[in-house]
């Protein structure tokens, strides 16, 4: 039987950190999303149950707080675990805890199952996916609407080949490296304190994407669009 709380033990390594040692941001996201495959599949929802039968797993809002990004050869826990189903909606929860269980990062997304064919939002009750919430009591607010700001600066995007997945589109971490790649603060070495990203419509292999975001002394603001329709926003908070 699956545990209500999934939990792995992570080294990091050269592939995980940036420049300044610390875990990158888009890693980071990238572990929680192997994170919430991995326990969905043990709670009881394969590929087999969901991927070959025509539905896909997407997220629709992410929301990070953090107290210290791990470092090069940390090892830290990573632990998540579902919310309490919200119709149509998967809520997650996730913690990275240092080496004497201190929390470092807590997270939360909304996750949805998108019909492969239409590209619309399946109805779980119709395909029989139900997921079993918990409350540990180390939750943090679900993720809410990222609202547009003013942007003074743009640049243009063609989604290469490598930043696509098998859902058919461009991967949602790998949006955290094109806005980090635009910014001066990552590369100034500014420590993130939180993140929050909104997903809208999906960004598909050889697309154009029109980025525009401002930076201000709390953090930045970015978002993409694509024939003028909003696919994404983030709000990157610095220490």
């Amino acid at each position: 039987m699956a545990d209500a709380v999934w939990s792995r033990e992570l080294k990091l390594r050269t592939k995980d950190v940036n420049l300044y040692r610390r875990l990158r941001t888009s890693r980071l996201f990238e572990l929680m999303q192997e994170a919430s495959i991995a326990h969905t599949e043990e709670l009881g929802w394969p590929r087999q149950t969901t991927l070959d039968r025509g539905l896909l797993w997407m997220i629709a809002m992410q929301r990070v707080e953090v107290a210290r990004m791990p470092e090069y050869d940390e090892t830290v826990v990573l632990r998540s675990w579902p919310g309490p189903m919200m119709h149509v909606l998967f809520p997650r929860q996730y913690v990275f805890e240092d080496a004497d269980g201190a929390p470092l990062v807590r997270a939360s997304a909304i996750w949805t199952l998108v019909d492969m064919e239409t590209r619309t939002m399946a109805d779980p009750d119709a395909h029989g996916v139900v997921i079993q919430g918990v409350s540990t009591g180390r939750e943090i607010a679900l993720p809410g609407i990222v609202r547009p700001e003013e942007c003074d600066r743009e640049a243009g995007i063609e989604v290469p080949f490598s930043y696509c997945d098998l859902n058919g589109h461009m991967n949602n971490t790998r949006y955290l490296d094109v806005v980090e790649d635009h910014l001066a603060g990552p590369a100034e070495g500014r420590e993130l304190a939180s993140v929050a990203v909104q997903y809208s419509a999906e960004v598909r292999y050889g697309d154009e994407v029109l980025l525009r975001w401002h930076e201000d002394g709390d953090g930045a603001f970015a978002e993409g669009s694509k024939d003028g329709r909003d696919c994404f926003r983030v709000r990157l908070g610095y220490r």
